[in-house]
């Protein structure tokens, strides 16, 4: 039977809240399939706003792909406002899809993608709009396989009680896949109903299933171990990695949106995976190893995508964009091609090391030249031995300097607070850096309209990485060395006025370390945030660290453990991470030695152009570098 639009029901309500046109749909190359004629149907979630949701590349990637295939329907949802929820919640109108405005809880499968943890409370809103139980105990045969993505997934056990299922690593293959078991479970008949779909998943040991797993507890709060709870569940599960980047060459046809989003702009993925070192980078760690796209292949997924977009800018993405093999015949190759054009090129920061200034030209041949961003990362030459970041400051100096020289008058540093073993002349040094930035371009240009802007961040462990098993630093500290470091900006009359100074204070991460690395109790922290109006807490003007602690008091009130066990205390060698029975391919015993060589500042190569150093991924994974260069070039478009 066909599942009923509730947007006649939506319409007439629309022009009493903010933004109406994010609930509407309708975007160039969105899609709406016949309901009837597929077999296995995905709502797809990004759980935030539509702004920030609809351009994510791995939403949108899942959308095409599954849309592609013959009997399968692929529709998107986002988070609500909370002006919505109210007015959805008084009409009795359920989590929908922007595409065809279908309900959420009619589809087979509810794929959520995290990128980032203080999206946990989003996702109970949605349920609960969409009539799905929070607890996945509670559902029934007829509710959607709650599925968990994106780079939190590869610790979902704080919303493990919520989700059916979760994905580690890419999401391609893995999606079709789930899909084809999902198609045979319902062809054969649905036998064994819910219980059933969830075993076939997880017998492969490319799907968990929290359900399958026990977790038991040491009297002092420490996990004793994690281990399946019935037979034929693999104890450990798999990261997935797709190799050969060429043969996924998605978004073909990238979605352009109808109301203001963070980025608009046609993204190419230029290559997946780093194997740069960095310590506290997740991203880094869980995406090895490094697999390039071919030159020609991100030829053709411009030309393709623009055609198909009408965007007036490319960015090319990547963890490092300008370790790219081929990224200086990339860059000239687009130029030439698009010069002459309102059409830009755009990399995200760039590394100091990999930076040279005829590739930065490249990218501003098309009339835009905006400021350049650097991630020095440590503040002190101390520091980035801590974290791997082989940069010094006289790396950082020279660049910015032959910037400046080139006609940029505008630089952008990003460092972050917090991190192991930092004191607070680490931070201060951070002024010290900036400020010889400025001297550097005053010196080369002979102009005082220099500028540079300081953003920091404040620093996370993660799981899966040598960090993870370090202390957070506790916000008071963070917020200390910050107010220090403003102090010493804003009191140096030569150059201070010509620093900007961008930060977050502590108290975000500290939540955001909560989440991270937290295990099944964190989930009534969560609920207990959700059900006293926690909303969207990646955004300042909703996020509420007293009511995250009054909550974390209330929900482990009979529990060994407390908010800051979980965030500011250091883990052993020897204790069982929530995360451990969760693969990402990367040697236990080499992440340890990372962390102790990272507390002895000893740094680490990259194994691209080095011999391998055991992190594990390839061995484990099956998988191996696939790096250029391939030796072609970009021929020149017919017609632009």
């Amino acid at each position: 039977m066909p599942v009923e639009s509730i947007f006649p029901r939506l319409e007439p309500l629309l022009p009493r809240v903010q933004k109406p046109i994010q609930y509407v749909g309708g975007e160039l190359n969105s899609q709406v399939r016949d309901w009837d004629e597929a077999e296995v149907r995905w709502a797809l979630m990004y759980p935030d706003a539509y702004e920030v949701g609809l351009p994510n590349q791995g939403v949108q990637i899942l959308y095409e792909i599954l849309n592609e295939r013959a009997g399968v329907l692929a529709e998107r949802t986002y988070s609500v406002w909370p002006d919505l929820e109210a007015i959805m919640r008084e009409h009795g109108i359920p989590q929908f899809t922007v595409d065809a405005h279908r309900p959420v809880a009619a589809f087979d499968v509810l794929g959520v993608s995290f990128s980032t943890e203080l999206g946990y409370t989003n996702l109970l809103t949605a349920l609960d709009l969409a009539g799905i139980p929070l607890e996945a105990a509670d559902r029934g045969e007829e509710h959607p396989i709650v599925l968990a993505g994106g780079h939190a997934a590869f610790n979902p056990e704080p919303i493990a009680d919520f989700l059916d299922a979760a994905v580690l690593g890419d999401g391609e293959e893995i999606a079709l896949a789930i899909t084809e078991v999902i198609r045979e479970w319902k062809g054969e008949g649905r036998p064994g109903g819910r219980d059933e779909l969830l075993m076939r998943l997880a017998r492969s040991g490319g799907v968990y299933v929290p359900r399958f797993f026990d977790v038991t507890y040491l009297p002092d709060g420490r996990i004793q171990r994690v281990a399946p709870n019935r037979p034929g569940v693999p104890w450990r599960v798999d990261k997935h990695t797709v190799m050969d980047l060429d043969q996924w060459p998605y978004p073909k046809k990238p979605l352009v949106p109808l109301a203001e989003t963070v980025h608009e702009r046609f993204s190419v993925e230029i290559f997946r995976g780093c194997t740069r070192g960095c310590r506290f980078c997740q991203a880094g760690m869980i995406t090895r190893p490094v697999r390039e796209r071919s030159i020609t292949t991100i030829g053709d997924m411009v030309d393709q995508g623009l055609k198909e977009s009408g965007f007036q800018e490319v960015g090319l993405l990547s963890l490092s964009s300008a370790d790219h093999s081929e990224i200086g015949d990339v860059a000239k190759g687009l130029a030439d091609r698009y010069e002459g054009t309102n059409t830009s090129l755009s990399l995200p920061s760039t590394r100091v090391d990999a930076f040279n200034i005829t590739l930065a030209n490249e990218f501003s041949r098309g009339g835009r030249r905006s400021g350049l961003t650097f991630a020095p990362e440590g503040g002190s030459e101390r520091m980035r031995k801590v974290i791997n970041k082989m940069v010094t400051e006289d790396d950082l100096i020279r660049t910015v300097s032959t910037a400046y020289e080139n006609g940029w008058r505008q630089v952008k540093l990003y460092f972050m607070c917090g991190l192991p073993t930092e004191e607070d002349e680490d931070v201060l040094a951070i002024a010290d850096m900036a400020k010889r930035v400025i001297k550097a371009g005053r010196d080369a240009t002979g102009r005082k309209d220099i500028r540079c802007t300081v953003s920091i961040g404040g620093f996370v462990p993660k799981p899966h990485t040598p960090f993870q098993w370090a202390a957070q630093c506790d916000h008071e500290t963070v917020d200390r060395r910050l107010r220090a470091l403003k102090d010493a900006l804003r009191g140096d009359k030569e150059y201070g006025r010509a620093i900007g100074l961008r930060y977050h204070d502590g108290q975000p991460s500290i939540i955001e370390g909560l989440l991270s690395r937290g295990d099944r109790r964190v989930g009534k922290i969560i609920r207990a945030v959700w059900e006293d109006g926690g909303r969207f807490d990646g955004w300042s003007e909703h996020f509420s660290y007293a009511r995250w602690t009054a909550c974390a008091d209330k929900a482990l009130a009979g529990e060994p453990v407390d908010l800051d066990w979980y965030t500011l205390r250091e883990r052993d060698e020897v204790e069982v991470l929530p995360w451990d029975h969760l693969d990402a391919g990367l040697d236990r015993e080499w992440l340890w030695q990372d962390w102790q060589d990272a507390v002895d500042e000893t740094e680490v190569e990259d194994c691209r152009w080095t011999p391998c150093y055991d992190c594990g991924v390839c061995p484990t994974m099956g998988t191996e570098i696939q790096i250029g260069p391939t030796g072609k070039k970009l021929l020149p478009l017919s017609v632009v």
